[in-house]
């Protein structure tokens, strides 16, 4: 699996994340479930259709995954994200999103595919958090206490990286928290990358490289 991990958006190099591409497979899931939290639900669906015209014109074939579907349904989610080349993750709350690949079981199917070739995961802010090994400290920026799903708080992550990534690094709107969690990290020695807005971090092959 490659990694295309974005600040914000699709950062600055699109032409990067056109490359990085599987060749014979366009199929691409979009997850946007950091947005479930009530209070996003207009903004969601205004950004929902936005990324899925911008995913088509990127020359990918996008469809809507609500990860909601398929709580108790691992083994129905896992068909269907095994058919995709492309899986984009976008931001909101990450303790929401975290909780909802556990509901559904798209955590442990994407720890199971990560040594899968032609298989691209894409995200923005809480959709590449929630790829660390570990959530703690991620309560500075992001509200551990809204629960949808009314369910248990999850603070490991994924650990499909071996670090924190931070975005929103230097962001006027999120200077204060992300100095924060910075501290946090360096208190308790706990591997960070930070991410301006518009960056990108792309890892193939297992190989990284910042993209300012």
């Amino acid at each position: 699996m490659d990694f295309y991990l974005s600040s914000r958006g699709f950062g600055k190099k699109e032409r990067e994340f056109k490359k990085l591409f599987p060749k014979n497979n366009k199929k691409t899931l979009f997850i946007q479930n950091a947005m479930d939290d009530p209070k996003y639900a207009k903004r969601a669906e205004k950004m929902r259709k936005h990324y899925l015209e911008d995913l088509e014109g990127l020359g990918l074939n996008p469809e809507w995954l609500d990860l909601k579907k398929y709580f108790g349904k691992r083994r129905a989610l896992e068909k269907k994200v095994k058919r995709a080349g492309v899986i984009w993750v976008s931001g909101g709350n990450t303790f929401i999103l975290r909780q909802a690949m556990k509901l559904s079981g798209f955590d442990k199917i994407l720890q199971k595919l990560s040594k899968k070739e032609n298989l691209l995961y894409g995200g923005a802010s809480a959709g590449i958090v929630v790829l660390a090994p570990s959530l703690c400290g991620v309560e500075i920026a992001d509200n551990p206490k809204p629960n949808p799903y009314h369910t248990k708080l999850i603070w490991e992550g994924l650990g499909l990286i071996n670090y924190m990534p931070i975005p929103h690094y230097k962001s006027r709107k999120w200077k204060q928290k992300i100095e924060r969690i910075i501290k946090y990290c360096l208190k308790h020695r706990i591997i960070f990358r930070v991410l301006k807005n518009g960056e990108v971090i792309v890892i193939k092959n297992g190989k990284e490289r910042l993209l300012q």
